[in-house]
């Protein structure tokens, strides 16, 4: 198992925003995690990134006990992710948002960047060449050198996951990325992920799209107000009553 999630709680004052959520993600896999608004999606993504130290329960990844660690550590060992809300820096060029990716493997650090010693060099220009080979896979290699806040909507959320790939993640943490998108911006999306899973990457996906999650996800699992609700293939999600009733409505979904 890639990811173990071991009964992750996470308490706000009174609030209980998760109560005991477990589950696995295996190498590969594209796992969908779902549910109403207020379901506690996003705070089980801070608290597996390192935004939120989980009041109880324990994080695994790739063998190695990551409970609490800081964002930083968390991108050190192989997550990445993206926010629901976009997060680039606007007056920089989409370039240098990917570069800026790269912060948690780069070696030089401070002194290096003023003294710029031949390993600095080298690495800089190693960063840049990376940076634009993501730009190219993402499909927005031409705008490599236009400012983030000058791009299109929908290419500034492929300019967030090419930063979050300039990482080298194992896991990718995808929050929404379809939000505000066009239909045939969500078939490119959806696209793009599988891509990404083709080349070794496995992503964990919050997505209200079910189109979505039903088109790709391997598994999904379902939260509702903190707590587990279902978990299964999508097929079995989309037939389960307690699902059908909490979020997808009385209609079939259909990808």
């Amino acid at each position: 198992m890639l990811l173990t999630a071991s009964k992750i709680t996470k308490h706000f004052g009174g609030l209980r925003a998760l109560r005991g959520i477990s589950f696995g993600i295996e190498p590969g896999q594209i796992f969908g995690l779902i549910g109403p608004n207020g379901a506690g999606k996003t705070t089980l993504f801070n608290c597996l990134t390192g935004v939120y130290r989980p009041t109880s329960g324990r994080f695994a990844f790739d063998g190695r006990d990551i409970t609490g660690r800081s964002e930083v550590e968390v991108a050190r060992s192989g997550i990445a992710r993206t926010f629901q809300n976009i997060r680039l820096f606007r007056e920089m060029t989409a370039l240098e948002n990917v570069m800026v990716g790269r912060h948690p493997r780069t070696r030089a650090g401070l002194w290096g960047a003023v003294v710029r010693p031949r390993q600095a060099v080298a690495e800089e220009r190693d960063i840049v060449r990376r940076s634009r080979e993501l730009l190219e896979l993402l499909g927005i290699g031409q705008w490599a050198d236009s400012l983030a806040k000058n791009l299109p909507y929908g290419l500034q959320r492929r300019l967030e996951i090419a930063r979050a790939l300039a990482t080298d993640p194992i896991l990718l943490c995808l929050d929404e990325p379809a939000a505000g998108m066009n239909p045939k911006e969500v078939v490119d999306l959806m696209a793009l992920i599988r891509a990404i899973r083709d080349r070794g990457i496995s992503v964990l996906l919050i997505e209200h799209h079910m189109r979505v999650v039903m088109g790709i996800c391997d598994r999904v699992l379902v939260l509702d107000g903190g707590e587990f609700l279902a978990e299964g293939r999508p097929e079995e999600v989309q037939g389960d009553p307690r699902v059908i009733e909490a979020y997808l409505g009385k209609s079939p979904v259909t990808a």
